[in-house]
């Protein structure tokens, strides 16, 4: 057992003008299976970096064992080698045999390390990935979001083969692989980093407690805060007018006795005095005021404008058949979507999903078979893809013909700073480029929804808005999306596609 100790830490960007991290402290241990969760945009990458050493930074990290990251580079010459090459190019003193125990526990044959690494699936590279790196002794890793774009039967396996792991550092938006896979929570909040023991569950309901306290708790000390300033206002104004009668106002026989005026001054000592303990347990309320709801996440609730088309047949495809080259994607597949009804469409990566969705929105044309679009059907499609967003938000609302205040309030809801408005959207996470495809589509009224991974990268909590957004509204909606939760809790029906 061994620590990894962050002692004042600070940090910003070149050029920034806001911390990131400022005087963090916190210590981990090395065998825990530690999921690290926070709002996008907030430092969670950026935190697995400084903790490998890639950027300079004020404070200090110590850590007795070696860290390594997932997913690890790969030049593009070494995708061209087989992979038992390429890993011997990156981990020269790799064990095989170590490799090849990981790789079955994986469900993986070890005659994947005899292919040329670029012909593996995007599954099949991350479990490749994950089997030499857990093979690696002494090692504490940090994975970045393993399960993203992969398939339902990828991430099950994975999911299955970290809980019997330990010794990681797991960056992740998946509720249910942080309620199985892990046993602490490290939670980048608002105000600081906590280190919690339990899974995401139990951590949440902890912190739906702690905020119930602390709004109830500000509600009373806001109460105490208007009494106390109140009853000192009042004493102010009783002390100023028994002052003022010392010194003969108001009233003459005060000037003739010394000794009334002597005892005029007392009680006008005393009322100065309780005056200023007054204000004393008033400021002392506000500052305990001014330590709660730091923390406090307010998820506002979003908006959305769904069309009610007259037809209730939206989406008719019948026997549709597409092919990339020689490859067949779509071998006759049939599918309706009727007025009202979400439908998650699932399936293995490379099944055809996205390509259906391409083939609705007209992006693709269909080798064979026929596509039904009910008259008038407007759509609004958010692509899985993130890598063309550059340039500013408003310039972006302009081109997308939406509403810049309502497009730019419904990313504030979805926790974007203002700070993010000025800059360049190429230099966004991909949490943040996601909430901009998400909120444009928000802004698009619209009969039919078509969202493509619409979650990957995006936190819990926006998760959860947006569940809360669909359950209210009821969109007609298809999506393709391997977050089981997320599909669970909005009663979505499933099309499994072979």
């Amino acid at each position: 057992m061994s620590k990894i100790q962050v002692s004042h830490l600070t940090f910003c960007y070149e050029g920034s003008y806001d911390n990131i991290f400022e005087d963090v402290s916190f210590t981990l241990d090395t065998d825990w299976k530690l999921g690290f969760i926070g709002r996008n945009g907030k430092g969670k990458t950026t935190f697995l970096n400084l903790l490998l050493g890639k950027y300079e930074y004020k404070g200090k990290i110590s850590a007795s064992a070696e860290l390594e990251s997932f997913p690890f580079p790969v030049s593009e010459q070494e995708r061209k080698k087989n992979t038992i090459d390429m890993i011997e190019a990156i981990f020269p003193d790799y064990e095989l045999w170590m490799i090849c125990r990981e790789l079955s526990l994986l469900q993986m044959d070890a005659d994947v390390l005899y292919r040329p690494y670029y012909t593996l699936s995007s599954g099949e590279q991350v479990k490749v990935m994950l089997s030499v790196l857990f093979s690696r002794e002494n090692r504490f890793l940090l994975m970045d979001e393993p399960t993203n774009h992969l398939d339902q039967e990828s991430r099950d396996v994975i999911h299955e083969y970290l809980k019997k792991k330990k010794g990681f550092l797991l960056v992740s938006h998946d509720r249910e692989l942080l309620n199985d896979c892990v046993d602490h929570i490290l939670v980048l909040n608002r105000a600081n980093i906590e280190v919690f023991q339990g899974n995401f569950d139990t951590w949440w309901e902890n912190k739906r407690r702690q905020d119930a306290y602390e709004l109830s708790e500000n509600e009373k000390l806001k109460k105490d805060i208007r009494r106390l300033k109140e009853a000192a206002r009042q004493t102010r104004i009783w002390g100023d007018k028994v002052e003022a009668t010392k010194i003969g106002a108001g009233s003459e026989k005060y000037e003739k006795c010394i000794d009334t005026r002597a005892f005029v001054g007392e009680k006008s000592r005393r009322m100065q005095q309780r005056r200023k303990n007054l204000e004393r347990r008033q400021n002392a309320e506000i500052e305990k005021k001014s330590n709660l709801l730091k923390n406090l996440e307010c998820p506002q609730e979003l908006k959305l404008f769904p069309m009610t088309h007259q037809k209730e047949l939206l989406i008719n495809l019948d026997q549709i058949c597409f092919g990339y080259g020689k490859k067949r994607i779509l071998d006759g597949f049939p599918m309706k979507i009727l007025n009202g009804e979400r439908i998650s469409l699932e399936g293995h990566n490379g099944c055809g999903k996205s390509t259906v969705l391409k083939i609705i929105t007209e992006q693709l044309k269909p080798e064979s078979g026929t596509l039904y679009k009910a008259g008038g059907l407007r759509i609004s499609y958010v692509p899985q893809d993130t890598s063309f967003l550059q340039g500013f938000l408003s310039d972006y609302a302009k081109e997308c013909k939406i509403e810049e205040s309502l497009f730019m309030t419904l990313l504030r809801k979805l926790d974007f700073e203002r700070v993010q408005f000025e800059k360049d959207m190429k230099d966004y996470s991909e949490g943040q480029k996601k909430k901009v495809l998400i909120a444009r589509s928000l802004c698009e009224q619209a009969h039919l929804y078509i969202w493509d991974e619409p979650l990957n990268y995006i936190d819990v909590f926006s998760r959860m808005q947006i569940e809360e957004l669909i359950l209210k509204y009821q969109p007609t909606l298809l999506f393709v999306e391997h977050d089981k939760l997320f599909a669970g809790h909005i009663g979505a029906k499933h099309i499994v596609m072979d």
